[in-house]
């Protein structure tokens, strides 16, 4: 559904011949925007702004949507929406169950890369924001229409497991009783081993060549230890609030059959070529090759991330791959990227992009860490969010702090700041939210329902109607552009126009009509948060 904004803008551009920039007016008799086209164009004409004002306003058809416009100044045009318009959009929007978010007219095929923690580790501060923007946009794009797959790029493959195999088997340790949180303990272990003991070395790199060939025993360990650690992922997601399960896993160990295919098909083309003993490919703008084979004849993650897309636009029939990973691994992906279009297997009719993401920083401004200098636990980040509040308002605070701000900048984890319940914070969404739902239930107690929304004769409410319009067009803006924080920007200043709305417009002590059709516009409002919060991850509750 078009917004209102947007429909007029369209009228108003076709008349002036360019755009009006409309912006919302500063004060209610002002009507609802304004635009100062006319001065611009006045520069370039040398006609008098006043007078190329009345011309585009003599010509325009917005008589379906607007009051006649206003001329003021010295050439500034303003718009006041119809409050008959303003009240149809949202009872429109309210009877729409898609709440305004149109459906792609072709759906693409979108696989989203995210969270990706490592096998034998728990979830560390790292992990967060990679899990809760890629949920986002799996949502956001679920909500469009179009057909995503999230694929959890799982660290389960690599030469780490030889020393975890050998440290398991030395220790004859049952893995029958082993959590994530000891196979980290047993990983802190192994490594201990591996660089004091040369022979446990050999162990391990033999053992990882016994992996590699298909060794049964081995393989049964390593197996446990995955799906020792998935329950532990699993447990995290759960409280994260996000829609990763074990269908979404697709690990390292998924490419490693098609490594080999990738380097040879590669070299037998002459696009991989041999230097210093490596297979390596070089792409023009890169100062270094990518790898594709190692001096060793081991393989690595430039190849592995090559050979993934080839499987994703092969396999999975990708339209659209979304990488969504920490911003300093932007140019592994353009690397990557790079490589897959000069070897055909990322058809220029398939987009790809990376969506770096800034770090977590402590209260002191420096990157989130313990006090022994590692990272922090995602579990235990959890924890201390929640002393502050309950599970619920915590991680609305967590999610929204993570996706309100650009998700290039770093943000500082607060756990004050982020859980108040008032200014620009997860839980404001949620109080505004539980105040709708409180109202609407007082309401129901006293017998009153909510009609359709038709009296707006109050700027407050117009305000809020006109910000409730345009909800779908906040959801497309995030779906095309990957910018979650303009959903929260519009949430946010949905949330303030309610709370004037509120301060401003008695719901229940006003009289039938319009108290009717003020308890629609709380409906309405109550609608669009919680769809909303529920596209960021973030639960709308009914009481606060």
């Amino acid at each position: 559904m078009t917004s209102l904004p947007a429909l007029l803008s369209e009228r108003v551009e076709a008349v002036a011949g360019v755009d009006p920039e409309l912006r919302p007016a500063t004060k209610p008799q002002f009507g609802h925007f304004q635009s100062n086209v006319a001065l611009r164009l006045a520069k370039t004409e040398g006609v008098p702004p006043r007078e190329i004002a009345q011309r585009i306003v003599d010509k325009l058809e917005i008589d379906d949507l607007c009051e006649t416009p206003d001329i003021a100044g010295p050439g500034f045009i303003n718009f006041r929406l119809k409050t008959s318009v303003l009240a149809a959009a949202v009872n429109k929007l309210a009877a729409d169950e898609n709440l305004g978010i149109s459906q792609v007219a072709e759906p693409e095929r979108v696989v989203i890369d995210y969270s990706s923690p490592n096998v034998a580790k728990q979830m560390h501060v790292g992990h967060l924001r990679s899990t809760i923007i890629g949920d986002c946009f799996n949502r956001v794009l679920s909500a469009t229409g179009e057909d995503v797959i999230a694929q959890n790029h799982i660290g389960d493959w690599g030469r780490q497991f030889g020393m975890l195999i050998e440290q398991i088997i030395d220790e004859d340790l049952d893995l029958g009783s082993l959590d994530l949180a000891g196979a980290e303990e047993l990983y802190k272990r192994a490594n201990e081993s591996l660089n004091s003991s040369e022979e446990f070395a050999d162990r391990a790199r033999a053992r990882v060549v016994k992996l590699q060939g298909g060794d049964e025993d081995t393989r049964k360990i390593w197996e446990r230890l995955i799906e020792i650690s998935k329950a532990g992922f699993n447990n995290t997601y759960r409280r994260l609030n996000v829609l990763l399960d074990d269908g979404d896993l697709a690990g390292e160990s998924t490419y490693n059959e098609f490594l080999n295919q990738v380097a040879e098909d590669l070299q037998s083309r002459g696009i991989a070529v041999e230097d210093q003993g490596a297979l390596v490919v070089f792409v023009d703008g890169f100062d270094a090759p990518a790898i594709i084979r190692n001096s060793a004849g081991g393989y690595g993650y430039d190849v592995t991330d090559i050979a993934a897309i080839r499987y994703r636009v092969n396999e999975l029939k990708a339209d659209r791959i979304i990488y969504v990973t920490d911003a300093r691994q932007a140019n592994h992906f353009a690397l990557a990227f790079a490589v897959a279009r000069k070897a055909g297997y990322l058809p220029d009719s398939v987009k790809a992009e990376h969506v770096g993401f800034g770090m977590v920083l402590g209260p002191d401004g420096k990157p989130f860490k313990t006090r022994e200098g590692t990272a922090v636990h995602l579990d235990d980040l959890l924890d201390d969010a929640e002393k502050n509040a309950t599970p619920e308002v915590a991680l609305a605070a967590i999610k929204y702090a993570d996706l309100s701000s650009g998700l290039q900048k770093d943000y500082v984890f607060d756990v004050e700041r982020m859980t108040a319940t008032s200014g620009d914070t997860g839980p404001y969404l949620q109080y505004a939210h539980a105040r709708c739902a409180n109202i609407l239930r007082e309401a129901k107690a006293r017998g009153f329902q909510p009609s359709e929304v038709g009296q707006l004769a109050e700027p407050a409410e117009q305000d809020l109607a006109l910000q409730l319009s345009g909800f779908g067009n906040a959801v497309h803006v995030v779906a095309a552009d990957l910018t979650p924080h303009k959903l929260c920007g519009y949430l946010y200043e949905l949330a303030d126009k309610f709370s004037k709305f509120y301060e401003k417009c008695p719901v229940l002590k006003s009289a039938d009509e319009v108290r009717a059709s003020r308890l629609g516009l709380v409906a309405a409002t109550k609608q669009v948060l919680s769809a909303g919060l529920e596209l960021l991850g973030i639960v709308a509750p009914e009481r606060m």
